[in-house]
């Protein structure tokens, strides 16, 4: 099978791609604009694979996205590619209109026109997977039962309106014109290769470097933690083996408060890299962002009742793994910070080149 997968060098993507070259035989076009948060870096384990092929496309460009389609030919699409960070959607949501609902729009007109001209056969084994997240469903109190696939849309920031939106748009492009979609909405990730704006990275980073760990508010807001290649096994099953038209909750049965996640990462680096002092000296609480949301928490039952899948990790055992994995890919970071991984192809297959 060959798989489109947007937003292919972003941090959910590029772990779907390290799965889907490690453990099957399928081959990827890679789509990616490589904005800010895209890094090739992020798939240099995969080498020069000649099951992988990158395209540095924008979604939001229909003739660049139809040659695509009509060059690879491709038989499923995974759609990651977002705007995806709550602050940058504070400060600028025209970004996030742009990407993820008009380009989510002219990504699903490739789509259709491609999927409209195959021949029977293979139109009826396409699929279009859109991969989104908990967020659209709004927040929870304490004692409010876990988001379900059925839970009413409450979106609380641009950036959630947005995914909320290109969810409503691909549902409708399955009942209007027939395209066989697939959706999923995944509660907060974490792991390798994640880019240092978010939770983890970042006070890792920091704290490695002595910096404050900036809290938001009394860091008492909940969400639910997902390791990041627990997502890419479970996003795979869907694909490959969802029923068309359904929805599934995909999240890690890890509830943790903001707070308790930055202790967790300082008791950590204390074990791997002590300090003088312990790292949560360094912990700051700041002025919480407007809007915030208290509570995400997701009921997952749907996906291990129907395809099997539940997570391997726990947070401890996934937490673990994804501390070492910066303090043993520093380099990785320091070329998101310098800016030299906007420059790097790393060998891999440069736009257009390369078999799939």
């Amino acid at each position: 099978m060959k798989i489109l997968i947007t937003g292919g060098a972003g941090f959910i993507g590029s772990a779907v791609i390290r799965h889907v070259i490690a453990d099957t035989g399928d081959s990827v076009i890679n789509v990616d604009k490589l904005t800010y948060a895209g890094n090739l870096e992020s798939l240099r384990d995969i080498g020069d694979s000649p099951r992988h092929v990158f395209e540095q496309v924008d979604i939001c460009d229909a003739a660049a996205l139809d040659r695509v389609f009509r060059q690879h030919r491709p038989d499923a699409v995974m759609h990651l590619a977002a705007e995806s960070h709550v602050d940058r959607s504070i400060d600028g949501p025209a970004a996030f209109i742009e990407t993820n609902i008009v380009g989510t729009y002219t990504l699903l007109e490739a789509a259709r026109r491609y999927w409209q001209e195959m021949d029977p056969a293979r139109r009826d084994a396409f699929r279009f997977h859109h991969i989104s997240t908990d967020e659209v469903y709004g927040d929870l109190d304490a004692s409010d039962a876990l988001f379900t696939e059925t839970t009413p849309y409450a979106p609380s920031s641009p950036y959630s309106a947005s995914k909320a939106s290109s969810d409503h748009l691909v549902r409708s492009w399955h009942r209007t014109y027939g395209l066989p979609v697939l959706v999923t909405n995944c509660s907060n990730n974490y792991g390798p290769c994640q880019f240092p704006e978010k939770l983890i990275p970042l006070m890792i980073l920091n704290a490695l470097e002595g910096r404050a760990l900036p809290v938001y508010g009394n860091g008492q807001q909940v969400r639910d933690w997902l390791y990041v290649e627990d997502h890419a096994r479970a996003l795979y099953e869907v694909l490959t083996r969802g029923t068309v038209g359904e929805t599934w909750n995909i999240g890690g049965h890890n509830e943790q408060t903001n707070l308790e996640v930055v202790h967790a990462l300082c008791g950590l680096l204390d074990e791997f890299r002590p300090a003088s002092a312990p790292h949560a000296r360094l912990i700051a609480h700041v002025q919480d962002r407007p809007g915030h949301d208290r509570r995400y928490a997701i009921d997952a039952g749907k996906i291990e009742r129907e395809l099997g899948w539940t997570p391997r990790e726990t947070f401890a055992s996934g937490l673990r793994k994804t501390v070492a994995w910066y303090l043993q890919n520093l380099d990785w970071c320091r070329h998101i910070q310098d800016g030299s991984y906007q420059r790097t192809r790393l060998g891999i297959n440069a736009p257009g080149v390369g078999s799939t």
